[in-house]
C-alpha cells in the first residue's frame, strides 16, 4: 500500500517500519490527512498476517510537532455555525465524534494485539507524544534540544489523544499534572527517569534498538490493560493520592485564579479518569475536550497564541514587493542591558555584531552579559562550549564608529533622550552605506521626530525590544511618516531571523504597547489614590489575569522613567495635557523620596537583598488606604483593569496606530502579559459582545470618569452587531500547523 505522508517497509521478520515524513512541511503534524492515513496503516497492521509488529519513526529531524490546530479551528468554526443555525445538540455531537476519532484510533493501535514501538528520533510534542505513549515501547535519541511534552494547555487546549490518561498511568498524577498544567517539556534523559520512555540510545542505534525490542521482549499489552496494574503514586482517594490532589488544587488556584478552562479540564480528566478503566477514561477525556472547545477561551487562545503568532512570525505584514533580505552585520549603539540583549540574540542567530558604546570598557561590559547567558546555556546542555565560543566571537565590542562600516542594520539602544539619540544617529549614518537601515529602540519617543536627525528618513524605523531581550518574544516595529517598505521588510526579516514575533504599528506617543500598558499601571495607581489598599490593588491585578500587579510592574519599568515620560508629555502637549493622580504620586515617590523602583531597590515595593520583595510600609503615608475592603466589589476592580486596557486598544485601532487585529492581541499578550486566557484585548471585547462591552464602559464612565468613555468605533460595532474579528478579519494563508 502507498501513502502520501508515510512509508511502510516490512522486513523479513514481519516488523513494519512506519516512517512519517509529510511533504511540504518542516515538521510532521496530526492533520486530517495524516490521521486518515494512520487509520489505514493501523488497519493494515491489524489485518496483514505477515506483520508481526510495527516501529513508528520520522523521516524528519523531529518526530512530530503535535496536532494541526487549523484543523481544530475548523472544528470550532463548524460548531459555532451549528449553534447559530439552531442545531447546538447536533453540532455538539458532531464535535465530540470528530475529537474522539484520533483518541479511538490510538486505542485501536495499542489494543490490536501486535507490539508497537515508537522510535522517537527528535522532538515529540502534543499528539506526537500521544502517539508514542500509545505504543508499547518508546526509545528516544538523547539531546537537550529534543523535547517531549504535552504543551496543549499553553494554547487553551488539553491533550485529547489520550494524554491525560496514559501519562499519569505511566509516571503518576503528580508529575503528569505538573507537565500538562504548565505545558512543560522534558529532554529524553529526564523522560527516562520519569518513565515516559524505556530507553535512550544514540541516533545511529535507534531503529536497531527498536527492532531488537520487537525481536526479544515485545509485548502487545499496555501496563494499564493488565490485571495487576497500579497507578504510580496511587489513586486519587489513596493516602498518597489525597496529598497529591490537595497540593495540586492549591497550586492550580494560586497560579490560575480559575481563569483557565483548559487547566481545570485537565485536572478533571486526570482525577476522574484514573478511577475508571482505560476505555471509559478516554471517553471522559473526549467529553471534557468537547466541553473545552465550546468555551470562548479555547478558541481565543488557539487563534492568538498559535495561528496568529505563526502568521505574524512568517511575515504576514511584510511588503510583498520587496525581495528577501539578510542581516549579516548588525551594529548596536549602546551596550546597556537592552543593547547587550539585542547583541546576544543577534549573534545567536549567526550575525556579526558590532557592540558600540562611549568607551571600550562599557562595550566589554555589554558583551559580558552575553558571556553569562552562554555559560548558562552550556551548563544546561543547550549549547556546546564550541558553539558558545563561536557565538561570543561574533560580538565585537568597540567605541569606534568606523567599525559600523558594512552594517546592513544599525539599532540604537541609548537613553530615552532625543538629543542623545540624534547625536548617535548622525554619527552612525555618516559611516553607513545608503542601503543600510537605521532602527531606534525606543519605547515612547515618536519615530517621526527621531527621524529628523536622519539623512535617510525613508530607511529609519522604530525597533522596540522588550526586556529581558533573550526571553521576551515580541518586537514592536514602528513606522515613521517617511519609513519606506524596504526598511520595514528588512526589519521584519531581521526579527524573523532572531526568532521573535513582530507587530507593525504606526507612529504615536507610546506607540501601541507602551501606551496601553500604561493604562493598566495608571488604573492601579488611580485605585490607590481612591483609597483602595495597595495589597488589594496588586492581588486583584493578578486575579484579573495579569502576570504581576500594576504597582510591581511600574517598579520594573522604573518610576523615574515613568516620571520622565510624564514630564516629556506635559512639555509636548502643553495645555492639552491631562493630569491624573499618577502625576502627583510619582512626583512624591521620585522627586521627593528618591524611590525609583527595582533599579535602586526602592519603589512601591522594598527589595531587601536576599529576601522577597514586599510592599513599602511608607506607602500608606503617601497614599492613605481609606476605603473599606469589605465594601469593595472585587469583580468590578478586575473588570476595570481589563476594560481600561481593551478600550485603549480599541482607540489605538480606531486611530490606525495598530491596524491588524492579530497584532493587537498578540502584541498585548507577548508585550505586557495581557490576560492570556482572553486571547488578547480585542478577543476579550468580542467574547463579551460589543453591546455588553459598550454598556460596561458607560457604567464605568459614570462611576469613574471620562477615561472609560467608549470610542466611536466601539459604538459603531455595537450598533451594527459586528465584532473586531468579523469586520476586520485578516487575510488567510501562511499558517502552517505545528
Amino acid at each position: 500500500m502507498t501513502y502520501e505522508n508515510f512509508t511502510v517497509a516490512i522486513d523479513d521478520s514481519g516488523a513494519a517500519l512506519v516512517t512519517w515524513d509529510m511533504p511540504g512541511r518542516s515538521m510532521n503534524v496530526l492533520s486530517e490527512s495524516s490521521i486518515g492515513e494512520l487509520e489505514r496503516i493501523v488497519h493494515q497492521i491489524e489485518t496483514e498476517v505477515a506483520i508481526t509488529g510495527a516501529i513508528f519513526t520520522s523521516g524528519k529531524d523531529s518526530f512530530c510537532a503535535g496536532g494541526d490546530l487549523t484543523m481544530l479551528e475548523g472544528f470550532m468554526a463548524d460548531y459555532a455555525d451549528g449553534v447559530r443555525e439552531g442545531r447546538e445538540q447536533d453540532a455538539t455531537a458532531t464535535l465530540f465524534e470528530r475529537l474522539a476519532a484520533c483518541s479511538n484510533l490510538l486505542r485501536r493501535l495499542e489494543t490490536c494485539g501486535k507490539p508497537m514501538v515508537a522510535a522517537i528520533n527528535g522532538t515529540a510534542l502534543g499528539g506526537g507524544l500521544e502517539l508514542a505513549l500509545a505504543c508499547h515501547c518508546r526509545v528516544a535519541v538523547p539531546g537537550a534540544k529534543v523535547s517531549l511534552g504535552l504543551p496543549e494547555s499553553r494554547v487553551g487546549l488539553l491533550p485529547g489523544g489520550g494524554g491525560t490518561q496514559r501519562l499519569p498511568r505511566l509516571i503518576g498524577a503528580s508529575e503528569a499534572l505538573q507537565l500538562m498544567l504548565q505545558g512543560k517539556s522534558v529532554d529524553p534523559d529526564r523522560a527516562l527517569v520519569l518513565g515516559m520512555v524505556h530507553k535512550v540510545v544514540e541516533a545511529d542505534d535507534l531503529i536497531a534498538e527498536a527492532r531488537r525490542w520487537l525481536a526479544e521482549g515485545a509485548t502487545a499489552v499496555q501496563p494499564w490493560d493488565g490485571d495487576r496494574f497500579k497507578v504510580p503514586g496511587g489513586l486519587p482517594y489513596s493516602p498518597a493520592g489525597m496529598t497529591t490532589w490537595s497540593v495540586a488544587n492549591a497550586l492550580y488556584r494560586r497560579e490560575t485564579y480559575d481563569n483557565y478552562p483548559a487547566q481545570r479540564a485537565i485536572m478533571s480528566c486526570v482525577y476522574e479518569g484514573l478511577q475508571l478503566p482505560m476505555d471509559r477514561a478516554l471517553k471522559v477525556e473526549s467529553r471534557y475536550f468537547t466541553w473545552l472547545l465550546r468555551q470562548p477561551e479555547a478558541r481565543a487562545m488557539t487563534r492568538s497564541l498559535f495561528l496568529s503568532m505563526q502568521a505574524l512570525g512568517k511575515g504576514a505584514r511584510r511588503p510583498a514587493s520587496v525581495p528577501p533580505s539578510t542581516v549579516r552585520k548588525l551594529g548596536i549603539l549602546g551596550a546597556g542591558m537592552m543593547g547587550a540583549g539585542i547583541a546576544y540574540v543577534s549573534a545567536r542567530a549567526g550575525m556579526e555584531v558590532v557592540l558600540l558604546d562611549r568607551d571600550v570598557a562599557s562595550a566589554d561590559k555589554g558583551k559580558a552579559y552575553g558571556v553569562g547567558l552562554v555559560d548558562k546555556a552550556v551548563a544546561r546542555g543547550q549549547a556546546s562550549e564550541a558553539e558558545g565560543r563561536a557565538l561570543l566571537d561574533r560580538i565585537r565590542p568597540t567605541d569606534d564608529y568606523a567599525a559600523l562600516d558594512g552594517c546592513d542594520l544599525v539599532i540604537e539602544a541609548v537613553f530615552e533622550d532625543r538629543v542623545i539619540k540624534a547625536d548617535v544617529t548622525r554619527e552612525a549614518e555618516a559611516r553607513l552605506a545608503e542601503t543600510a537601515v537605521f532602527g531606534s529602540n525606543t519605547s515612547t519617543l515618536p519615530i517621526t521626530g527621531l527621524a529628523e536627525a536622519s539623512i535617510r528618513p525613508d530607511r529609519f524605523i522604530g525597533i522596540h525590544f522588550f526586556s529581558p531581550v533573550d526571553k521576551m518574544m515580541l518586537v514592536e516595529l514602528i513606522l515613521g511618516e517617511q519609513t519606506g517598505d524596504e526598511a520595514l521588510a528588512l526589519a521584519l526579516d531581521y526579527v524573523r531571523a532572531i526568532r521573535k514575533t513582530p507587530i507593525v504599528v504606526d507612529d504615536a506617543r507610546g506607540f501601541y504597547t507602551s501606551r496601553v500598558v500604561s493604562t493598566y499601571i495608571d488604573e492601579g495607581i488611580t485605585m490607590l489614590a481612591d483609597g483602595i489598599p495597595a495589597a488589594m490593588v496588586e492581588n486583584v491585578g493578578r486575579m484579573a489575569g495579569m502576570p504581576v500587579g500594576p504597582l510591581a510592574l511600574n517598579d520594573e519599568v522604573s518610576l523615574d522613567l515613568a516620571r520622565k515620560i510624564q514630564l516629556a508629555a506635559r512639555a509636548d502637549l502643553g495645555d492639552a495635557y491631562v493630569e491624573t493622580p499618577r502625576d502627583r504620586i510619582l512626583e512624591e515617590m521620585v522627586d521627593r523620596r528618591g524611590r525609583l523602583g527595582r533599579k535602586n531597590a526602592k519603589g512601591f515595593y522594598d527589595y531587601p537583598e536576599g529576601a522577597k520583595k514586599r510592599l513599602w510600609p511608607g506607602l500608606a503615608d503617601v497614599v492613605p488606604a481609606t476605603a473599606d475592603p469589605d465594601a469593595i466589589d472585587i469583580g468590578d476592580l478586575e473588570a476595570r483593569f481589563l476594560v481600561r486596557q481593551a478600550l485603549e486598544t480599541a482607540r489605538c485601532f480606531e486611530e490606525g496606530v495598530v491596524t491588524d487585529v492579530r497584532e493587537a492581541d498578540v502584541g498585548a499578550i507577548l508585550g505586557w502579559g495581557f490576560a492570556p486566557f482572553t486571547g488578547g484585548p480585542l478577543s476579550y471585547i468580542d467574547a463579551m459582545g460589543l453591546g455588553e462591552f459598550l454598556r460596561l464602559c458607560e457604567r464605568f464612565e459614570r462611576a469613574h470618569g471620562s477615561r472609560f468613555a467608549p470610542c466611536a468605533l466601539i459604538r459603531d460595532l455595537a450598533a451594527s452587531g459586528d465584532s473586531f474579528y468579523t469586520r476586520f478579519a485578516p487575510a488567510g494563508g501562511g499558517q502552517e500547523a505545528a
